[in-house]
């Protein structure tokens, strides 16, 4: 009776302790939430902005001789594969390497520790992330689509729905599609619409990459601030489950000192 009263003792302590761990974790991840979704917020607009000029650019018959909007079939594709730099954050990770399942033959680009540790190659930090990191990756992707290096180019991030939902998605970048929008009439591009399409793309890319990154890092702390307030719940409730099975067993423990000092007494 006295070794199960310990080893609940202990096991309450230990729950408690990681109660308090997942509490911290979770107050972290909300004081991160709101400056994640602002940093969003700026990037998808920055990236609505030039897409729009992008959409019309590709919209003009002119811009179809770019090496951007090359269509290749020599089924090489390459993709940059964004995913935490930590773990503890419900299933953000293991969604975005569920999804890479169904593309075994890529060439991988990964952004976070996570997925370097999975693809290798260079940890750039989702969290801290730059521009400058942005468009230098851009220029590179760019540079290799250009020269034939691969055939297409997608972004594997996730995508923020709500605090409570977020999903694994690939955006699909490189080569560019021809738009049904033709807003440039009456535009006059210098020195042509191809020139100028050519010169806006690395920007273009840099913005989508830009835009995945600070997205999936948003997701991140939402899905580790619901995965920590999930874990601080279960843990409560374990520490009541065990504090009710150790006041049973010391309420035994006393009852039986009763009826051993009972017995004693009745025996002399």
């Amino acid at each position: 009776m006295g070794a199960d009263m310990k080893n609940l003792r202990t096991r309450i302590r230990s729950v408690d302790s990681t109660l308090h761990l997942t509490k911290a974790m979770g107050l972290v991840a909300s004081s991160k939430i709101r400056r994640a979704n602002e940093a969003m917020a700026k990037s998808r607009e920055y990236a609505r902005a030039i897409g729009s000029m992008i959409e019309t650019l590709t919209g003009s018959a002119e811009t179809r001789k770019s090496p951007y909007m090359t269509v290749r079939d020599t089924g090489r594709t390459r993709l940059i594969v964004i995913a935490g730099d930590r773990g503890l954050c419900g299933g953000y990770n293991a969604n975005i390497f569920r999804l890479m399942r169904e593309y075994p033959d890529t060439d991988n680009y990964p952004i976070g520790k996570r997925s370097s540790d999975r693809y290798g190659g260079g940890y750039k930090s989702s969290e801290t992330f730059s521009r400058d990191d942005s468009y230098e990756l851009a220029s590179l992707m760019c540079r290799d689509f250009r020269e034939g290096k691969y055939d297409r180019l997608g972004i594997v991030c996730t995508e923020y729905v709500s605090v409570l939902s977020q999903t694994a998605t690939v955006k699909w970048v490189l080569p560019l599609t021809a738009s049904d929008k033709n807003d440039a009439a009456g535009i006059l591009f210098e020195p042509s619409e191809e020139a100028v399409l050519d010169a806006a793309v690395p920007e273009y890319v840099s913005g989508l990459i830009m835009e995945a990154v600070r997205e999936s890092f948003a997701c991140e702390v939402a899905a580790r601030r619901m995965a920590m307030d999930s874990a601080g719940k279960n843990a409560e409730e374990m520490i009541a489950d065990l504090q009710l099975s150790y006041n049973r067993a010391r309420q035994g423990a006393i009852t039986q000192e009763i009826t051993e000092i009972v017995a004693g007494a009745n025996a002399e």
